[in-house]
């Protein structure tokens, strides 16, 4: 007999790659986790597992079974989701983004839910493959990403520019480029094409590379690449919604530059996938609170007038 359950651990099997993990994720003991695998393969006429001892890997059948589950479970969520479709008040909002937005998103999502009370949030911090790789598998209706990819599966529109700041300590005065290679650079995930992008456009002529600049440190998380810049460590280069978000703003500058270049913010969806109202909505309310922040609604930069933002979702 057909038993989702045994499916839903099969995937916590696979993802955790431990029966005892297996079992503690799902509040089972380790022989209920063991007995649903059994059952599986007897339901199935397949071995899903080569067993070696306490560790394992999958066979053939097991791999076609993992995939299968993935999106069998995924296609589900889309159907209970589906039923609240039309309510732009109503329903689950699962979304995943980088900190880099999401450091500023993910609380105005809190606030939006205050005013909605039929919302609930699912919000996840992660980077753009990891981002990719849920909205794929059905474990997010959306993501927010700095970079699209090709894939037949998925569908990228642009959706928000955010303007990239060069961030420096609050008493360094220089503002040439020979200055700021003297001080150094703080890094993160996306701090050398973002640096390479702002200095390459308002210092034509005199930058050649990130790697002439000495790199004083780096982070995984952007959200603390400032604490290095207010103790003097070294510049860095982030988009403004991490700066108007850190605890260190008194302790850092923005220096000024005459080119503004942006960070492209893009929306991944599963192709011809319907995004209920609810999200475009939510999109929608904080993009526009984020033009009137930065540019007021006449003085946004060219690049927005030229987005379908009504396609967006």
């Amino acid at each position: 007999m057909f038993n989702a359950q045994y499916f839903r651990t099969f995937i916590t099997l696979v993802e955790t790659g431990s029966f005892t993990h297996t079992a503690r994720k799902l509040e089972m003991t380790q022989p209920g986790v063991s007995q649903h695998i059994r059952k599986l393969e007897q339901y199935l006429e397949r071995s899903l597992l080569n067993r070696q001892g306490r560790k394992f890997s999958l066979t053939s059948a097991g791999r076609r079974c993992y995939d299968y589950s993935i999106k069998l479970f995924a296609e589900h969520t889309q159907f209970m989701h589906s039923l609240d479709d039309d309510s732009p008040d109503s329903g689950e909002c699962r979304v995943a983004s980088p900190s880099s937005v999401g450091l500023m998103f993910y609380p105005f999502t809190l606030g939006y839910q205050q005013q909605h009370p039929g919302l609930t949030v699912s919000y996840s911090f992660a980077y753009n493959s990891e981002i990719v790789q849920d909205v794929l598998a059905g474990r997010f209706d959306l993501g927010i990403v700095t970079e699209p990819v090709k894939h037949p599966d998925l569908n990228f529109e642009l959706w928000h520019q955010e303007p990239l700041c060069l961030v420096v300590p609050a008493d360094f005065a220089g503002n040439s480029l020979n200055e700021l290679m003297a001080l150094g650079f703080m890094n993160y995930a996306d701090g050398v094409n973002n640096a390479s992008a702002l200095l390459r456009a308002n210092f034509t002529g005199e930058f050649r590379s990130m790697s002439h600049f000495p790199q004083q440190g780096f982070t995984n998380d952007i959200g603390m690449v400032l604490d290095a810049v207010a103790r003097g460590l070294g510049f860095t280069v982030v988009s403004r919604t991490v700066l108007e978000t850190s605890p260190w703003q008194r302790q850092v500058r923005e220096m000024p530059l005459t080119e503004a270049v942006y960070e492209n913010l893009y929306i991944v969806t599963r192709d011809n996938a319907e995004v209920p109202r609810r999200y475009e909505q939510l999109l929608g309310e904080f993009r526009l609170q984020r033009r009137n922040t930065l540019y007021g609604y006449a003085d946004a930069p060219d690049s927005f007038d030229n987005m379908d933002f009504d396609r967006m979702v």
